[in-house]
């Protein structure tokens, strides 16, 4: 029997979450290595790491014994192509999905993995024509906090049968156990893309959804003022429905996105937050003047704040909306007093998930809503 020694290394300087350093590391490279590799350490606490690049998010965990690093776990496991499926493992870079006339359309840094984008569940701007990470999810197969493997969902898009893992770990920032591989639904690649920058109010979102151009993706930005919309599909369709929203905006047709697309609105190491409101509060969002920048064709938009103050004052400024904010990121010398998640709905039957999946607490303790 494998000993937990020969399956991790000591940790370094740089096996830090949340300011918390670990003991050990371990880097499985197959679902059956880490399936041996959690079942020898039952009594460790445990973070999964992938990329890193959102490793930041969410508040510390209470304590690490162990980071499992996912990032061996790479490549397609399969392309069905005539499906439009593919099966990739859990420490795959999203830049490294080539699928040739199909993709994947999940935005996001080129590095940043395929189980850390649906372990916290990001959706970048094109969500508005693909859907969320959650919604290209079909399949997910992951190792639980006792080491048994589990799968649901698998190459088909509709699968009703089993329990719907991917729809409990999607979001759920590690705390239920490794997520090892993931089966996505595709979309044709698109012959064309051009984007639509103009100066506009966000209140010109709405007049864009009325011209019926389906576009991809709707961003604004408040501190420059700009509206820009993504416009994808065959090359003559582009063009005229991209006249049509250059039109409606009174803006100009460009090859490049703006600089700010896709860039979160905070600096390293700074306070940053999910504003979520309906899209007919967006330009109420907007205007109050806070520099916000994300979704508007979704109502998913992002800010920074200078401290506790801001964050409740924009918290106060979405509920007040219909919506609400969470505190994804933030200096270690405020996680602890800074409320992240803010009001929770569904908070009891979240704990009873958590109890049901990892008893012992040892998955990410603390990193989830209401101390989970």
């Amino acid at each position: 029997m494998t000993t937990l020694d020969e399956l991790t290394r000591p940790a370094g300087d740089e096996d830090v979450v949340g300011g918390v350093p670990a003991r050990l590391v371990a880097a499985p490279a197959t679902t059956s290595e880490a399936a041996a590799l959690i079942a020898a350490a039952r009594d460790l606490t445990v973070v999964v790491r992938g990329a890193g690049t959102k490793l930041d998010w969410g508040p510390p965990p209470e304590s690490l014994d162990l980071i499992i690093d996912t990032r061996r776990m790479a490549g397609v496991v399969e392309h069905a192509a005539g499906d439009l499926i593919t099966i990739v493992r859990a420490g795959t870079p999203l830049g490294d999905i080539a699928l040739g006339d199909q993709v994947l359309a999940l935005d996001g840094p080129a590095g940043a993995t395929v189980g850390g984008t649906v372990a916290v569940n990001t959706s970048g701007p094109r969500r508005l024509h693909y859907g969320t990470t959650r919604d290209l999810l079909i399949g997910i197969t992951v190792v639980r906090p006792d080491g048994k493997v589990a799968k649901s969902g698998g190459k088909v898009v509709k699968n009703v049968a089993g329990y719907d893992l991917g729809k409990l770990y999607t979001g759920s920032y590690g705390t239920l156990g490794l997520i090892t591989e993931c089966a996505f639904r595709l979309h044709p690649r698109p012959r064309a893309a051009v984007f639509v920058r103009a100066q506009a109010p966000a209140s010109e979102v709405a007049r864009v959804l009325e011209a019926r151009v389906a576009p991809a993706a709707i961003e604004i930005d408040s501190a420059s003022g700009e509206l820009a919309v993504l416009i994808e599909g065959t090359a003559e369709g582009v063009r005229e429905r991209s006249g049509v929203v250059a039109k409606v905006l009174g803006g100009e047709v460009a090859e490049e996105a703006p600089p700010w697309w896709g860039v979160e609105p905070w600096a390293a190491g700074g306070i940053g937050l999910k504003l979520s409101v309906p899209i007919s509060k967006v330009p109420e969002l907007v205007a109050e003047g806070d520099p916000v920048r994300g979704s508007a064709g979704t109502g998913v938009l992002y800010a920074g704040a200078a401290g506790i103050t801001d964050v409740e004052r924009l918290r106060a400024r979405c509920v007040r909306l219909g919506g609400h904010a969470v505190v994804l990121t933030a200096p270690p010398e405020w996680r602890d007093i800074l409320d992240m998640w803010g009001p929770v709905p569904g908070l009891t039957l979240m704990r009873r998930i958590k109890d049901q999946f990892d008893p012992g607490r040892r998955f990410s303790p603390g990193r989830f809503v209401g101390g989970i």
